[in-house]
């Protein structure tokens, strides 16, 4: 738990992208491991830009991996349910968020929950369009394997932050 942060700070650290744009972030921490704290925090920046990008998209991708995904990843999340653009926006924001002014480690595992689920999302509109938009069910299942890869790193990361060895 971080001993009172500034909430301006915690302001400015969450709305940095919006008013600086990803590459900013990106000559800084894109090409850091997986499993350190820069590659942990540019996972989160840019999982917060996906979502804001396509909000609307994004949010189809997780409500239905809410409705298959056979875990409690959906309750770890803690997106509201049914989960529209307003509400995934909004849980970029808090876990964001909560990197900055609560548990890091839970706010790793919240941004893992989220893209487990938004992977189950992906595999199963693509199963869906397989056979009648095979160009769209590939590109899903592309997007499946990259949130079920970010998710797996961002767990990593938050047992090593546990274990205070994330570096």
């Amino acid at each position: 738990m971080r001993s009172n942060p500034d909430p301006e700070v915690v302001d400015r650290l969450v709305a940095f992208t919006d008013e600086h744009g990803i590459d900013a972030v990106a000559e800084l921490w894109s090409r850091s491991s997986a499993k350190s704290l820069p590659g942990a925090l540019w996972r989160i920046y840019l999982l917060r830009l996906l979502i804001r990008q396509d909000a609307a998209g994004t949010a189809l991708l997780y409500q239905r991996g809410t409705e298959v995904v056979p875990s409690i990843d959906p309750v770890v999340a803690g997106a509201s349910s049914p989960a529209g653009p307003a509400e995934v926006t909004e849980l970029a924001d808090r876990i964001l968020r909560g990197l900055f002014e609560g548990d890091f480690a839970v706010a790793l595992d919240r941004a893992a929950a989220f893209c487990r689920v938004t992977a189950a999302g992906c595999v199963s509109v693509a199963d869906d369009q397989e056979n009648t938009a095979p160009e769209r069910s590939s590109e899903l299942t592309t997007r499946a394997l990259r949130f079920s890869r970010t998710a797996e790193e961002l767990t990593s990361c938050a047992k090593l932050w546990r274990h205070e060895s994330l570096e």
